[in-house]
């Protein structure tokens, strides 16, 4: 058992890439002191994620990591064991670090994605429009999966598995897909007035335009769903559900 002296040193963190924004510093920040709990929580701004060995050799009880853009897919090498379902989605958010330093990766964007999706869902919510092919993107689709409701990408550049390019879509493409999910960064602070380029004229009151921006909270890729009456949802309850899921996943 660890002594409370050894508990006071406790460490966890964020990797990514430009993350002074980070909403994960800031939550658990408070999640430490409104619990009273003796951690800290660190960002690890870096330009390469092969630091990450770097990281963990020179920080000292850290205990657990999330793991932010552009680094989800890239990381999962550099791990000692994949959780079964991080492995399915082909993306890590969380890794727990243990006791003897090995390092185990989880998706927790699935559940928190998922989770804030579900109470919003109607019997016509059927098929989905996925917008971005990255990191966060994979979770979404497996949690669309979860749910039965299927889902074709929509990226900038033809790749494998991409059913649109944006010139691709219509009003009637966007009319048949009544749920639109932005996994890319666009219209995130301090570019606030950009937004998908998809036809938002075609959104009618039985749309779902959830937003994994969450910076600004209204962006205008929602403030263009909430003109049409769509139901708009930002990335915050996601956020804070999959940072609890990392939490407890950390503490087991």
């Amino acid at each position: 058992m660890e002594n409370e002296q050894d508990k006071s040193k406790l460490k966890f963190g964020l990797i990514g890439k430009d993350i002074d924004y980070s909403f994960s510093r800031s939550y658990f920040a408070k999640k430490f002191k409104t619990e009273n709990l003796p951690y800290s929580y660190v960002n690890y701004d870096i330009d390469d994620i092969h630091k990450l060995d770097e990281i963990i050799a020179n920080t000292p009880n850290l205990k657990g990591l999330n793991v932010t853009i552009p680094y989800k897919e890239s990381v999962m090498p550099l791990l000692d064991d994949i959780n079964k379902k991080a492995k399915k989605i082909g993306a890590v958010n969380t890794i727990k670090i243990t006791r003897y330093q090995k390092l185990i990766g989880y998706n927790t964007d699935f559940y928190g994605f998922k989770t804030s999706l579900k109470p919003h869902l109607k019997p016509y919510h059927k098929r989905a429009l996925i917008l971005g092919t990255g990191g966060a993107s994979k979770a979404i689709a497996y949690a669309l999966k979860k749910l039965h409701i299927d889902y074709d990408y929509v990226s900038r550049n033809e790749k494998k598995g991409v059913k649109f390019l944006y010139s691709d879509l219509t009003n009637a493409i966007i009319s048949s897909y009544t749920i639109i999910i932005n996994c890319t960064p666009i219209g995130t602070y301090p570019n606030v007035n950009a937004c998908p380029d998809i036809p938002y004229e075609a959104i009618t009151e039985k749309h779902i335009l959830y937003d994994l921006v969450y910076n600004p909270e209204q962006t205008k890729f929602l403030s263009c769903g909430d003109v049409k009456g769509a139901t708009t949802i930002n990335g915050l309850e996601m956020l804070k559900l999959q940072a609890e899921k990392a939490w407890e996943i950390w503490n087991k």
